[in-house]
């Protein structure tokens, strides 16, 4: 029997063609979905090196949902969550009407969280509220591993850059899914990718560029 995994509620088996994100500047393409070391179908971490679309958006709606009234760690958590959803949706994953997402392990529940009209999956640790996708938890450590260390250190000052974006968004742009992904996001997604990689590769050991 093949495995079996979820995508926001969607179910894929093993004969599923697996998507890969497009990793920008100075990165080459690597896998989001695959296999975890006992062999079940799993979110993975990207391993190509740079700052591309992906960690644009994880950022950006990382900002947006602080700006919204979620705490850092929760809003880290959306950020990682949301650029994953938009790149399975990408690669036309979606979810089957009345399917209900995984439950990630440990979980208790997973509930229904809504930011403006858009809508994630939750469940809490510790009292924290933590997005969730394909039966895993976006923590902050992910969020680290996978969006601040392509930094090379200068993440703090895109942090600021994307806050700033944020702050000058008319608040009706930020509670709307399409208002900011097509009036914050897409306009700035490859501006924003080229300026953070550029100032990112000066931070990054000769070795590695």
């Amino acid at each position: 029997m093949p495995l079996m995994m979820f995508i926001d509620g969607a179910l894929f088996d093993g004969s599923s063609a697996l998507p890969v994100v497009s990793q920008g500047p100075a990165a080459g393409p690597g896998p989001l979905f695959g296999t975890d070391r006992w062999g079940r179908w799993s979110i993975i971490t990207p391993v190509a090196r740079g700052v591309g679309r992906f960690q644009v958006m994880a950022t950006l709606q990382a900002a947006r949902a602080k700006a919204l009234g979620l705490p850092v760690a929760s809003a880290k958590s959306w950020g990682l969550n949301r650029a994953i959803y938009y790149a399975a949706a990408k690669r036309g994953f979606k979810q089957p009407p009345g399917r209900a997402p995984s439950r990630p392990r440990g979980a208790r529940a997973v509930r229904e969280h809504h930011l403006g009209d858009d809508k994630g999956y939750a469940v809490r640790r510790k009292g924290v509220v933590l997005f969730t996708i394909g039966g895993e938890v976006q923590t902050p450590e992910a969020f680290r591993r996978q969006i601040e260390a392509r930094f090379a250190g200068t993440f703090a000052e895109a942090w600021k850059e994307a806050q700033a974006i944020i702050a000058a968004t008319p608040r009706e742009l930020l509670e709307s899914q399409d208002g900011f992904f097509m009036r914050v996001y897409r306009p700035r997604r490859d501006i924003l990718a080229s300026q953070w990689e550029e100032r990112a590769a000066e931070g990054r050991p000769e070795a590695e560029v």
